[in-house]
């Protein structure tokens, strides 16, 4: 609040402009200078006020593209050895498998990462509070220690998935991080260093992991997923690097990735920009009207609680129980641990609600039990076989 109990002094305040019109007189830029203000952003749409939110507006939608970057806290490694890079990677698997997102690019460094997503369910807050908060947890307890993990929020950047030259623009971005921080020597071979998608650009899909849309980024830039295609990806990025410069390597070009994906908000066309602009002012009033664009059938699917109470429906019909009578089961019986390891693979639904709802105890027996059948489940085919039946009767209702 001002110092007269009115509006705070800091903040921003965005406005939507008509092309060939100018910035109204009332729409200003504002900046506390008092460490502690809050910020704000506001955004008008005809004349009206239609949002207003104290944190970076997230435009989530099905099929949007993101470049997601966060940093350590207090800049801070967030990997302290590969163990925890491979840790990562595999949250990030699971992340997906979770929520439905694609990774198309990502990179691990000392004390950040680089992703590039597709979220065909428009659901990036939750499988990126996911994975943050999961690595967090995996990562302290791997080290005994407390504490946050990550410094803030994560920083979101729309990419304009429908023009390819942007989705290659962040890809090259991503891929000559190392170079540009001198992790990657002339003559190395840029796909020699370990922790980048770039490696899996180079091999067939069966070597790559199930998670990353590698065709999806081939098909940005204009190639083929084949072993042709492959060799001109690797190639092209390699000739985009000037060894005299390698500190600015990827930064430049037409499109300028260098400073949009570190100070903007949306990365594409200007009918793109636009398109998120009127997103953003509709928010609200839309905010249950997602729609995947462009993925369709089965790439589409909602990992949220509402699916996860689709999946307990199915496994009471696949078992002939009621709800009372799936309660009544002792608290480590199988069934109850087969259904709650696939609603907690498949769906963001947290511990608890696996845990009342199947009536399983405590967390950690709740979770030792899952887990239990989850690694059971990776050699006992009758287990998989009834997942699976489990997961044809959930199509009905998707």
């Amino acid at each position: 609040m001002g110092p007269k109990g009115g509006r705070a002094i800091c903040g921003l305040r965005f406005g939507l402009v008509a092309p060939g019109k100018r910035c109204p007189d009332e729409i200003k830029h504002q900046r506390g200078h008092q460490r502690g203000q809050s910020w704000f952003i506001d955004i008008y749409w005809g004349g009206r006020q239609v949002l207003g939110v104290a944190r970076q507006v997230r435009i989530e939608y099905g099929g949007a593209g993101y470049h997601v970057m966060a940093r350590g806290d207090r800049r801070e490694e967030i990997f302290l050895g590969d163990g925890d890079r491979e840790l990562f990677l595999s949250t990030l698997g699971e992340a997906c498998g979770r929520t439905g997102m694609r990774v198309v690019g990502y990179v691990l460094m000392p004390n950040h990462y680089h992703l590039l997503v597709v979220t065909p369910e428009g659901n990036l807050v939750a499988a990126m509070r996911w994975l943050q908060n999961a690595y967090t947890r995996r990562f302290n307890a791997r080290h005994r220690l407390w504490g946050h993990v990550f410094g803030g929020r994560y920083k979101a950047v729309l990419v304009d998935g429908k023009v390819g030259a942007y989705v290659s623009a962040v890809l090259d971005y991503i891929h000559l991080n190392p170079v540009r921080a001198g992790l990657v020597r002339r003559g190395d071979g840029l796909e020699r260093y370990g922790w980048s998608s770039l490696a899996a650009y180079g091999r067939p899909p069966r070597k790559r992991p199930e998670w990353l849309d590698v065709g999806g980024g081939l098909r940005a830039a204009g190639l083929a997923d084949e072993a042709g295609g492959r060799r001109e990806f690797l190639g092209r990025l390699e000739r985009r690097v000037d060894w005299g410069r390698a500190g600015e390597a990827g930064l430049g070009g037409s499109l300028r990735p260098g400073v949009v994906l570190r100070r903007g908000w949306c990365f594409g066309a200007e009918a793109f920009r636009e398109r998120m602009l009127k997103l953003a002012g509709g928010r609200i009033a839309n905010r249950g009207k997602r729609r995947a664009d462009g993925y369709r059938g089965g790439e589409v699917r909602d990992h949220g609680l509402g699916r996860a109470a689709r999946l307990l429906e199915a496994g009471l019909e696949e078992f002939g129980l009621s709800l009372g009578q799936l309660a009544g089961l002792k608290k480590g019986d199988w069934r109850k641990g087969l259904v709650g390891w696939m609603i907690r693979a498949e769906t963001v639904a947290g511990l608890d609600w696996i845990r009342e709802r199947l009536a399983m105890g405590d967390r950690s027996y709740c979770c030792r039990v899952i887990s239990a059948v989850g690694r059971r489940a990776a050699s006992d085919r009758r287990l998989r076989a009834i997942a699976e039946r489990i997961r044809e009767k959930t199509k009905n209702h998707d």
